[in-house]
C-alpha cells in the first residue's frame, strides 16, 4: 500500500524545499516519489499535514553503553575531571547498564533518529542494536598510553568488534590524549580503507596544553593512573595537527566535538587532503566545559559538519532537536535548511548509510519527520517533532 503525505513544505535535503510538497512512501517505508502539488498522481489519497516533512534524524556520536550515568556526573567541571568520575561510576551491573540502554534506544528513536554512530568499549549493547529499530555504525574504541601494549589492544578491540554487524562497525583510536604515538602508528597498519575512523578531538583546551607545552590536567591524570609521561614531548602545536599525520591516509575520519579547534587547525587539516567529517555536540560540549565550537568558522571554511549527542553522563537527552534549539540559540545567523543538513545526510554520508539514509530520495528509507510550530524555517523553543514513517 502507498502512502501519500502533504505538509506546508517538504524538505528532501539535497534538493530545494518544495511548498505543498507531496512524498509517497510504502509501508516499509520506502520512498516512492517526490511531487510538487501540480505533478501528484491523479485520484490519490493524500494526508494533509501541518509542518515540515524532513529526513529522519542521524546521531552521529553517541556512547549508549553509558546511558545509566543519566544525571551522575557533574556539570561544567572540565573535560579532565569529567573522565575521572565518568570512570569512578561506570561500574554498574549488566542488567543495569541493559536496561538503561534499551529506554535510551527507544528514546532516540522516538525523537526522530534513525540512525547512530555508536562508541563501544565491550560488546554489551550489541543484542540490542540487532533488535532496534536504529541503523548503528557501531565504534569499537582503542585506549592505550604504553607502547609495549599497543597490538594487543588492537586484538582486544578486534574481539570485541566480531559482535557487531561486520558491514557497520570498525575499530578506532579513542582521543590523542588515550593512545600512545606506538598505537597511532600500529593502528594505521592495521586497518582497511573501509574503516571509518571516529576520534575525540580537541573537547577541551587542556588536550591543547598537553601537546603544545606539556602542561595543564592531563599530566595531574596521568599521575593519578599510574601512567608515567616522562618520555611525552611538547609539540609546540594543537593535538590535531600532531596527531593527524599518524592516521591513515585512505580512510574517512569524523573528527568528534572539535570545541576547542582553531582557523589555524582547520587550515592544517585542510591541507592534509583528508576526508574529514566535523561532527559537533552542542549540548554535551556544554555539560562539560561550558562552551561551545566555533561553528561560524567551521561553516565559513566549508566543513562537512555532522551533529552528535555525546552521551546520557554529558547530557540530559539523546534528542537531535534539542541539539539543533541549542545551535540556532547560541547562532541565532544559522540557516535551519542548512542545519538540518548537518543532522540527517551529513551524518548518513559519515556513517557510509547515505545510499539508504539522510535524505528523501526515490529508493531511500530515511524514515520521516513532521517539524510542527516553525514559522519562517527559523528554530524556536516551540518547535516539536513528530515521526510520520
Amino acid at each position: 500500500m502507498v502512502h501519500y503525505y502533504s505538509a506546508d513544505y517538504v524538505m528532501p535535503v539535497t534538493s530545494s524545499p518544495i511548498k505543498n510538497g507531496v512524498i509517497a512512501m510504502d509501508e516499509n517505508g520506502t520512498v516512492l516519489g517526490i511531487y510538487d502539488n501540480d505533478s501528484v498522481p491523479n485520484n490519490v489519497e493524500i494526508e494533509r499535514l501541518k509542518g515540515v516533512l524532513i529526513p529522519g534524524f542521524i546521531n552521529a556520536h553517541c556512547h549508549l553503553e553509558l546511558s545509566h550515568l543519566s544525571g551522575k556526573i557533574s556539570q561544567e567541571q572540565g573535560l579532565v575531571k569529567f573522565i575521572t568520575e565518568v570512570m569512578s561510576n561506570r561500574g554498574a551491573d549488566d542488567d543495569v547498564v541493559r536496561e538503561a540502554m534499551v529506554v535510551a534506544d527507544r528514546a532516540m528513536y522516538d525523537s526522530g533518529i534513525q540512525a547512530v554512530g555508536d562508541h563501544v568499549n565491550s560488546a554489551i549493547s550489541a543484542p540490542i542494536k540487532e533488535e532496534s529499530k536504529i541503523a548503528y555504525h557501531t565504534f569499537v574504541e582503542i585506549l592505550g598510553l604504553n607502547d609495549e601494549e599497543a597490538n594487543r589492544k588492537i586484538d582486544e578491540a578486534r574481539e570485541i568488534e566480531f559482535h557487531f554487524d561486520s558491514a557497520h562497525a570498525s575499530i578506532t583510536l579513542h582521543a590523542p590524549y588515550s593512545c600512545s604515538k606506538a598505537l597511532f602508528k600500529a593502528f594505521k597498519k592495521s586497518v582497511s580503507d573501509d574503516n571509518i575512523i571516529s576520534i575525540h578531538n580537541q573537547e577541551s583546551e587542556e588536550e591543547n596544553k598537553l601537546f603544545r607545552y606539556k602542561t595543564g590536567e592531563f599530566l595531574d591524570f596521568y599521575k593519578q593512573i599510574g601512567f608515567s609521561a616522562d618520555d611525552f614531548k611538547a609539540q609546540a602545536r594543537n593535538s590535531v595537527q600532531t596527531y593527524m599525520s599518524y592516521l591513515p591516509t585512505g580512510n574517512k575520519i569524523i573528527l568528534v566535538h572539535n570545541t576547542f579547534t582553531s582557523l589555524k587547525d582547520l587550515d592544517f587539516i585542510r591541507r592534509m587532503g583528508r576526508d574529514v567529517v566535523m561532527c559537533i555536540c552542542p549540548k554535551a560540549n556544554l555539560y562539560i566545559e561550558g562552551t561551545l565550537p566555533k561553528v561560524s568558522i567551521l561553516e565559513q571554511n566549508g566543513c562537512e559538519i555532522a551533529i552528535g549527542t555525546d552521551s546520557l553522563a554529558s547530557n540530559d537527552t539523546l534528542n537531535i532537536l534539542d541539539e539543533l534549539k541549542t545551535l540556532h540559540k547560541h547562532f541565532p545567523e544559522l540557516d535551519f535548511v542548512k542545519t538540518v543538513q548537518w543532522a540527517t545526510i551529513n551524518g548518513a554520508k559519515a556513517l557510509a548509510l547515505e545510499e539508504s539514509l539522510g535524505s528523501l530520495e526515490v529508493g531511500k528509507t530515511p524514515g520521516l519527520l513532521l517539524v510542527k510550530n516553525m514559522n519562517h524555517f527559523k528554530m524556536t523553543d516551540k518547535v516539536q517533532i513528530e515521526r510520520i514513517a
